[in-house]
């Protein structure tokens, strides 16, 4: 029988084997993501330093919105948004172990739509 701590576990798992081949510099930066039942998150990263560089979530005030496929295209856009006002035009995607499908593909066109690169 397959649980939700299975399916979490094997995400995990491949979120390992995801990070051992990507990596975010301060030239290239990680574009992270994450999703709950209720939310959708995305920060980018930079791993040389250790640092988030900027962040967008659906738990924000301005958004409220859950974590649907709206609320990602709205993530998506913000987060890029945000990383081309603080000079960050390319990026390195990390799907966080999910499948590139439903809301986290909407997430990765949104961004790249709004002009980040990757």
């Amino acid at each position: 029988m397959i649980t939700k701590q299975n399916r979490n576990v094997a995400r995990k798992r491949r979120h390992v084997r995801v990070r051992a081949r990507v990596s975010g510099t301060a030239a290239r930066p990680r574009l992270n993501v994450f999703r709950s039942n209720k939310h959708i998150y995305a920060q980018v990263i930079d791993d040389v330093k250790g640092v988030t560089l900027t962040s967008a979530s659906s738990s924000e005030k301005d958004f409220g919105l859950g974590g649907n496929i709206e609320a990602a295209r709205k993530i998506g856009e913000a987060v890029a948004k945000r990383a081309l006002e603080k000079g960050i035009k390319s990026v390195v995607f990390d799907r966080g172990g999910y499948l590139y499908h439903g809301r986290i593909q909407a997430l990765a066109e949104a961004a790249r739509e709004a002009g980040l690169e990757f």
